[in-house]
């Protein structure tokens, strides 16, 4: 049995998903592991690359996009059983020296962690947020940075400096890893989720069973963040909310699913009124406003709509067409 198998999805991000793994063959030397790459039908010869620079790497092929979840799923498939960890990274991530050893480590000493994340940074080094807590209707009600200010040890952030192991309600999924036996005991991603919150919810279903969730300061890891996103900005605001939505259904009570149903539709409602006004005072000239005016008109017209699924980042028509391993 090896010690950890690495999964990356990609969708359409070719240099990023080298230069990623390129961070793992360079850093990590002293473990022994397969990198997985799955792949969600991108069409900027993604695979081709990975197959002629790291030949090594395993790639598992979609047709489509079938939606983060999922594609990690597939990869559970194969490492869940031949290996003590899995490790979730992102295609926007650099691995930095000793992070994955020190993760590794970390996890070895704790029989009882399910997950652990890493501190994510920027390329400058500055923190960026690597955990969170659970979505409530508090979160989603007021300010974030306000709960964090006035509850701090409620509404842990960045702008706290932690030296030493926290445990935490759940991490960032940019990189985490996770321990197979207790993949085994709650089992894979939820694909109720196609994008956003499925490691929120994964978190969430550990913690249940009895598994602890920590955030480990000295795992340092580069994320530039939001780049799948950047290439479908409104569909991306739509599967959060997706998301979200579906995160307080099957955690939340009626009452705080309805509440929030209702109070997003009259925040969407507010920001679409607000930045038309904004817009039209400038003559629409500024394309910052113009961005976020075209944002909110999207999503009211999803809820409008009744949040149909050919909105988002969700394909239109799912193929079944079999996948290959290659």
């Amino acid at each position: 049995m090896s010690d950890l198998s690495f999964i990356i999805i990609n969708w359409n991000t070719r240099q990023l998903l080298l230069d990623c793994i390129r961070s793992i063959y360079a850093t990590v030397t002293d473990l022994n592991y397969q990198i997985y790459i799955v792949d969600n039908g991108s069409e900027d010869d993604s695979v081709a690359a990975v197959h002629e620079q790291f030949p090594r790497s395993l790639v598992i092929e979609n047709r489509e996009n079938r939606g983060f979840a999922a594609a990690v799923n597939q990869a559970l498939e194969k490492t869940v059983p031949a290996c003590k960890y899995s490790i979730l990274l992102n295609t926007d991530t650099l691995v930095q020296k000793n992070a994955i050893q020190v993760m590794y480590s970390f996890m070895e000493r704790h029989k009882d962690v399910g997950i652990a994340g890493a501190q994510l940074q920027k390329p400058d080094g500055a923190r960026q947020h690597s955990y969170d807590n659970y979505p409530t209707l508090a979160t989603e009600i007021f300010n974030k940075s306000l709960l964090q200010r006035i509850f701090p040890s409620r509404y842990p952030s960045k702008k706290q400096v932690v030296f030493q192991p926290m445990e935490v309600e759940s991490v960032i999924g940019a990189c985490m890893m996770v321990r197979n036996e207790a993949i085994q005991q709650v089992g894979i991603l939820d694909e109720d989720y196609f994008f956003f919150l499925e490691e929120t919810d994964w978190c969430y279903r550990m913690q249940k069973a009895g598994w602890k969730i920590y955030h480990v300061p000295d795992a340092r890891v580069i994320h530039l963040g939001g780049q799948s996103k950047k290439r479908a900005p409104w569909q991306s605001q739509i599967e959060y909310c997706r998301s979200l939505y579906t995160f307080f259904k099957k955690h939340r009570t009626v009452s705080s699913y309805l509440t929030l149903r209702i109070f997003s539709v009259i925040k969407i409602i507010l920001n679409v009124t607000a930045n038309l006004v904004g817009n039209v005072l400038v003559l629409f000239l500024n394309h910052k406003l113009r961005y976020r005016l075209t944002i909110y008109v999207r999503l009211f017209l999803w809820h409008l709509l009744l949040c149909p699924d050919w909105m988002g980042l969700k394909p239109v028509k799912k193929t079944r067409e079999p996948l290959s391993l290659i």
